[in-house]
């Protein structure tokens, strides 16, 4: 449980420094900080279906916060940034290549579950439900719920983008909207 609350903490600290920066950037780079500290809680609290729903949001949202902060021109292109910026990116992308090495050396062989339910899936699935295939009897007969659940947060969160980067209804900064023309 200590690490559980070692996230939230961070989760917390992620939050106020989000509220508390000056600098757009800085707040929605803070922010994606939050929801990446939220998955790998998903992660701890045993539900991996969650973990990934939250991660594909957060990564999605990040990218249109972060393309709707920035400028078009990027001032660190010409400033010489560039090789710094080529060198982190170049390391992050390593650095995730070993990661994922390592993680699929661990994953059991195909067809060898390493879980008591996976097996019984296995085993009974096709019989019990007379879906086609296995996966479909697992996500719409043992699963149906959490597929519900999954399904409501990816509208909620495709809903929740397209209301942030719609532009119907915004104005230009030195344009004056009267009182009749807002309703």
């Amino acid at each position: 449980m200590i690490d559980l609350h070692l996230l939230l903490i961070a989760m917390i600290i992620g939050a106020i420094i989000a509220v508390e920066v000056k600098d757009l950037l800085s707040s929605v780079v803070a922010l994606g900080a939050v929801g990446l500290v939220l998955s790998i809680a998903f992660l701890v609290l045993k539900a991996p279906d969650v973990a990934i729903t939250q991660l594909v949001v957060e990564i999605l949202a990040l990218i249109i916060l972060i393309r709707a902060t920035l400028r078009k021109d990027l001032p660190f292109s010409a400033s010489g940034r560039w090789v710094l910026n080529t060198f982190i990116a170049v390391c992050f992308i390593g650095v995730i290549l070993v990661v994922a090495y390592k993680c699929f050396k661990d994953l059991p062989e195909f067809g060898y579950p390493i879980m008591r339910v996976a097996e019984t899936y296995l085993k009974e699935g096709l019989p019990k439900t007379g879906a086609a295939n296995i996966i479909a009897s697992v996500i719409l007969d043992y699963r149906a719920f959490d597929t519900l659940g999954e399904a409501t947060v990816l509208f909620t969160a495709v809903i929740g983008v397209l209301a942030l980067v719609r532009r119907i209804g915004r104005k230009r900064a030195d344009e004056t909207i009267s009182d009749k023309e807002e309703y």
